[in-house]
């Protein structure tokens, strides 16, 4: 076949077999997943044949240009960051990188092609075929990766130890660290703004601030940061510090630090955390500030518990409340991105009756299990990276303060973790206005105060489409604000970097494609946007406070507390 016309021949003559043949493949793995039990799969393979043709066209087109290009000798060249060294230019190296990703594609656009018109087994399809070609890159294994092999030799076989020890030390921990965990220490170099805890219970520790300015606005501002991972996501380094900021600007602010749970407190539902937690913490905060009316703010799972907590007290008569702002939080479960695959009744049955307290004991959901899920959700970026240069290189990970935060992962309850996955991830109860919790029904549209709604333009974990449908489901003047970035990055944007971009608009239609396509675009942070809405919020200024806390809630220890060093 030294003739580019006879091979072309025959592969065309090969194109059916070669796609039944992976298509047969997948009909097999599909068949045995109970992934898939539930669903009919007779018409998912019934691709028509002018389609498999032009997809396999395509592929002998590419796959005969890079064998010429192999047996020519000449360089490889990648824009993909996995194979984006200059090893990687070599004939040999190169060629596997190249066959890899024309394979590798070839499979994503076949199962692309599958007729399934259902949305959850064609997310889930999809999640495993990414997985399994995440997985399977030539970069991944030592002998075919010519960067850790070079390493290995350049050091005389001392990065290999190395990255087994990093293995060893993952593996004892449960996860695979993302920041080597002497960079940082919490209270020395991370959530060192200065404060006092001023209450404390089971559930969670209260931190007033100190102030930093000579006056501070009278409304004091109520934090309720993610239940997942730790507060300091709000106050990392100084310089990214979302609440030194806040306090720059002169709001005086508390923030719950909620308690990494152990088995003592296993039993514990979402009625507890938010009657003890959240509305206790807000009763705190007024008590001690001698205000009712507080600008109240919740990030992610902490923004759902605040909202929650708001329409049981507007429930019991309580609407006092200045405002709402909620920052990548879902209150309509309409669609929760990649989480999606692993959510449904089975699985939630199982974890209702092996850690839920339903017909079996109650125990914790590990905080490792959630943070590995999270990361694989994106695994050439969040994992295999990390696999690569911690234990094939032998190199300790970037000394990055949100990485750290990201793997100080925390336990959740099991009961109130299942209450949780039911009734938002599954069922979407929380905004029926029927679901019953504190022994009221939790109707969202009670809530009156004025809300800022932040999405964020690539976020995986809250897709802004979902942060967007809060807007319907508030009763007070809603603005809803998008930032560029992720679920993390997006949030975290201090105004002095001078980076990424945000978009508004005074209109909140109801399709947020509607709202997208009239809004405008700012250069820069989303924080100026939402301090100057909150100086809106905040009432006048007077004198800052000398003294924190009060003789009923006087302070227990200096922030950032025990808790956050659970």
């Amino acid at each position: 076949m030294d003739n580019p016309h006879t091979f072309n021949a025959y592969w065309s003559g090969q194109a059916p077999f070669v796609a039944s043949l992976v298509l047969q493949q997948l009909r097999l793995w599909m068949a045995r997943n109970p992934w898939f039990s539930d669903y009919d799969q007779s018409r998912w393979f019934e691709v028509p044949a002018e389609q498999l043709d032009h997809l396999q066209s395509d592929y002998q087109q590419e796959w005969l240009a890079l064998a010429q290009q192999l047996l020519t000798l000449r360089p490889f060249d990648f824009s993909d960051r996995r194979f984006a060294g200059a090893n990687w230019s070599e004939p040999m190296f190169g060629s596997l990188a190249a066959f890899y990703l024309l394979n590798s594609g070839y499979l994503l656009k076949l199962a692309a092609l599958l007729p399934i018109d259902v949305e959850k087994p064609r997310k889930r399809l999809h999640y495993l075929v990414e997985q399994t070609v995440a997985a399977s890159a030539p970069s991944n294994f030592l002998p075919s990766n010519p960067d850790a092999l070079q390493r290995l030799a350049e050091t005389g076989g001392a990065s290999l130890f190395t990255g087994l020890l990093h293995l060893l030390g993952d593996m004892r921990e449960g996860k695979l660290r993302q920041c080597d965990a002497g960079e940082f220490e919490v209270g020395v170099n991370l959530a060192i703004t200065p404060g006092e805890v001023v209450f404390e219970n089971h559930i969670f520790q209260l931190i007033q601030y100190r102030p930093l300015t000579e006056t501070q606005y009278r409304t004091p501002l109520f934090i309720v940061p993610p239940a997942i991972n730790k507060y300091y996501i709000l106050d990392l380094r100084p310089e990214n510090s979302l609440v030194r900021h806040l306090l720059e600007e002169g709001h005086p602010v508390f923030l719950m630090s909620w308690r990494n749970f152990g088995q003592e407190q296993s039993g514990l539902d979402m009625d507890d955390l938010i009657q003890d937690g959240v509305i206790a913490a807000l009763r705190v905060v007024r008590a001690i500030s001698g205000e009712r009316r507080l600008n109240c703010v919740g990030f992610c799972i902490g923004g759902t518990m605040l909202t929650s907590a708001l329409a049981i007290l507007a429930a019991r008569g309580d609407r006092d409340i200045a405002s709402l702002s909620l920052l990548a939080t879902f209150l309509d479960y309409l669609d929760t991105g990649q989480i999606d695959v692993f959510i449904d009744e089975q699985m939630v049955s199982y974890r209702e009756r092996t850690i839920g307290g339903q017909g079996g004991p109650t125990g914790l959901f590990r905080g490792e299990d959630m943070g590995n899920t999270f990361s694989l959700l994106r695994p050439n970026e969040l994992w295999w990276n990390y696999h690569v240069d911690k234990y094939l290189k032998g190199q300790k990970p970037p000394a990055l303060d949100l990485l750290f935060w990201n793997n100080d992962s925390t336990n959740l309850p099991g009961p109130m973790y299942c209450w949780y996955l039911r009734h938002t991830y599954l069922q979407n109860d929380l905004k029926s206005g029927e679901l019953e919790s504190c022994g009221v029904k939790l109707d969202l549209r009670r809530i009156e105060a004025p809300a800022y709604i932040l999405g964020t333009q690539d976020d995986h974990i809250v897709p802004w489409h979902s942060a967007y449908a809060s807007t319907a489901l508030l009763s007070g003047p809603c603005r809803f604000v998008l930032g560029a970035s992720g679920h993390i990055a997006g949030v975290l944007n201090p105004p002095a970097k001078n980076k990424r971009q945000y978009w508004t608009n005074a209109d909140t239609p109801a399709s947020p494609d509607d709202w997208f396509a009239s809004a405008e675009q700012h250069p820069g942070s989303w924080w100026t946007d939402w301090f100057a809405w909150l100086a809106a919020q905040a009432g006048k200024r007077r004198q800052a406070v000398e003294r924190l806390g009060s003789a009923e809630y006087p302070p227990l220890e200096p922030a950032p507390g025990r808790y956050v060093r659970e």
